[in-house]
């Protein structure tokens, strides 16, 4: 559910942009979209000004519900604040489509440092309460999701500006779009198992000592 929450502005981009032609007729958004743009540019306008809506909606249910805002969606909201405001306003997209890179780098780099600053990592700090493994195992892990953002990052640029580049605009722009939710979606939801499996082998240990403890008891 919450992976859901976490990409909500992401999921309303992907409809948006795929419906933008009945938004521009039915709606009051085809009163303010230039008509001489391409259809494929006036879309990701649409779906990127959704998107925004989108992103405050996710953070203020965040701070109503919760009394609490991830960085994660504050650091979010800033990129596409700015990326799509620029992409709205001088019609590129390639700006919007620098916002999935630069939001995994800046994971990736704060990720990394958190390494050397204080006594746990962010991972140990996120699930320390929950887990009780080895610093080695932390550290592994830690990294583990430094080169996952980094790795993402890599991919949306490659799709967004290097991939079929003999296609038409408008279908490397739905090339972009699609990987934006289902490739990058499904590359977190494999990573967050494969985690999981590599943590089942330190729990079921875990798990085993405090039997031994309590048969010794």
């Amino acid at each position: 559910m919450k992976i859901l929450f976490d990409f909500f502005p992401i999921i309303l981009f992907f409809v948006s942009f795929y419906q933008a032609k009945f938004l521009i007729e039915y709606t009051f958004i085809g009163s303010l979209i230039n008509p001489e743009r391409p259809e494929h540019i006036n879309a990701t306008i649409i779906a990127t000004g959704i998107a925004i809506v989108a992103s405050f909606i996710q953070v203020g249910y965040s701070w109503l519900k919760m009394h609490k805002i991830e960085r994660m969606h504050i650091f979010s909201l800033a990129l596409i604040t700015v990326l799509g405001g620029i992409t709205i306003v001088i019609g590129d997209p390639a700006f919007i489509q620098w916002k999935p890179t630069v939001l995994n780098w800046a994971f990736a780099l704060g990720f990394f440092l958190s390494i050397f600053i204080g006594e746990k990592n962010l991972v140990e700090r996120m699930m320390g309460g929950q887990l009780d493994l080895p610093d080695y195992v932390w550290t592994r892990l830690n990294l583990s999701w430094v080169a996952f953002f980094l790795i993402s990052g890599v991919a949306n640029l490659y799709v967004a500006f290097y991939y079929d580049l003999e296609a038409q605009p408008a279908v490397r722009m739905e090339t972009w779009v699609d990987f934006k939710l289902f490739g990058l979606m499904g590359l977190t939801i494999i990573f967050v198992i494969l985690q999981a499996f590599y943590l089942a082998r330190f729990i079921q240990e875990e798990e085993e000592d405090q039997e031994q403890t309590g048969e010794q008891n």
